[in-house]
């Protein structure tokens, strides 16, 4: 409370409100109680207050600054008579319902629960009222969340956590990195980034989709930023096109991009596309990839399984030999000369793929399977050494880089 409630300290009044919110599926459980200045200088202030319930006041002495003592005094006052009326609301609930008056009930129940990031114990019980009188909440909306811990020290310990994991990740010492990605995300549960790179190191690394699935979920489930809800949004969709379930997965694709641009997304669009022989939608995504971010080297790679087809194989093969040390990007290099005719070369690449860039057989056997759908293999498809090499293949339907 220190930490959140500081610019008290520079103020002579301070105003508690109840702020009233929309409720939707994607965004239910967000704070809706606050403590703002009150400025008579700042009109964005001042409308924002008139369109909210006061709830406490708690102004300077002599005109005074505030100390952070009758802040946090005012706030857990006003909280505490908040939770108090939202008993008294409960007690009035339970009598309607003894009377039969089941709309009553129902009527003064969703009132406490629509106050639940204020008074989470009475909400509990109306939650639970409700659920008994045939009126349950969508399951969405019947989660409690916990509170984000704000203290800059959890916030560094988080930071530290994920960047000891990413530089494990890129080392690909995925062991290493899972450790530490579950560690930041048990610092703070009300925190989405340390799950978002869970959830994908899930996904892409360890190929334990199931957990993947549930990570990406949470996310989704909770009031989490954009680039988050994009990568969850992403994954899923990958997971889902997959197991075959080709225009869900694509949905979640086209969500991922509408919720915050990804250049992976949109690449991931262009395979979609170009399997469904739509090749110049395939192009326009793979332009949106390269505006996104032009000098990413697995941008450039991804661009150049295009440009094949497009008839320039001299920048395709430039582009694959410049990049041939890039293990992360083997697969795709291995498509660039697939398209080129050099088998030997595109066979090698992808056995560096499978065995020194996947880690986990799991893994494998799903981009195993990829590749024994892919396009851009077609002229292997019926080779004994790539039949061999794909062997552990999972029997997915598809999964679009």
């Amino acid at each position: 409370l220190r930490e959140k409630y500081k610019v008290a300290a520079d103020v002579s009044t301070a105003v508690l409100v109840l702020t009233p919110r929309p409720t939707s599926a994607t965004n239910t459980a967000n704070a809706s109680n606050a403590a703002n200045t009150a400025n008579p200088a700042a009109p964005a202030e001042t409308s924002a207050l008139t369109e909210a319930t006061e709830m406490a006041r708690v102004q300077g002495k002599d005109g005074k600054p505030l100390g952070r003592d009758e802040v946090e005094r005012m706030l857990k006052d006003g909280m505490k008579r908040q939770e108090k009326a939202a008993s008294e609301t409960l007690d009035a609930a339970s009598a309607k319902a003894d009377h039969g008056d089941k709309d009553g009930a129902i009527a003064l129940y969703t009132q406490v629960w629509e106050q639940r990031c204020i008074a989470e114990g009475p909400a509990k019980k109306a939650a639970k009222a409700l659920k008994k009188l045939g009126h349950p909440l969508p399951e969405e909306m019947s989660r409690t969340f916990p509170v984000p811990d704000e203290r800059p020290a959890t916030a560094k310990a988080i930071r530290d956590a994920l960047a000891k994991g990413l530089a494990a990740e890129e080392d690909l010492r995925i062991p290493d990195a899972q450790r530490y990605y579950e560690a930041a995300a048990k610092l703070d549960p009300a925190d989405p980034v340390p799950l978002r790179f869970l959830g994908e190191l899930y996904r892409h690394h360890v190929g334990d989709w199931v957990k993947a699935r549930a990570t990406f979920e949470k996310i989704l489930a909770m009031p989490a930023d954009p680039l988050s809800r994009a990568v969850a949004l992403h994954g899923l969709g990958k997971m889902t096109i997959h197991e075959g379930d080709f225009k869900k997965g694509l949905g979640m694709f086209e969500q991922s991009i509408a919720t915050y641009p990804l250049a992976l997304t949109y690449r991931n669009l262009a395979v979609y596309w170009s399997s469904e022989g739509q090749a110049d939608k395939a192009i326009d995504y793979v332009k949106h990839a390269m505006a996104l971010d032009s000098e990413d080297e697995y941008n450039q790679i991804f661009a150049a399984t295009f440009l094949v087809k497009l008839g320039k194989p001299e920048e395709a093969a430039r582009i694959a030999s410049a990049h041939e040390s890039v293990l992360a990007a083997s697969y795709n290099l291995a498509a660039i000369w697939a398209q080129l005719g050099r088998r030997d070369k595109a066979l090698a690449l992808l056995k560096r793929h499978f065995y020194a860039y996947e880690k986990f057989a799991e893994v494998r056997k799903k981009e195993m399977q990829e590749a024994r759908v892919d396009i851009v293999f077609e002229s292997l498809k019926k080779d004994p050494a790539f039949v061999k090499l794909t062997a552990l293949a999972d029997g997915g339907a598809m999964s679009p880089r």
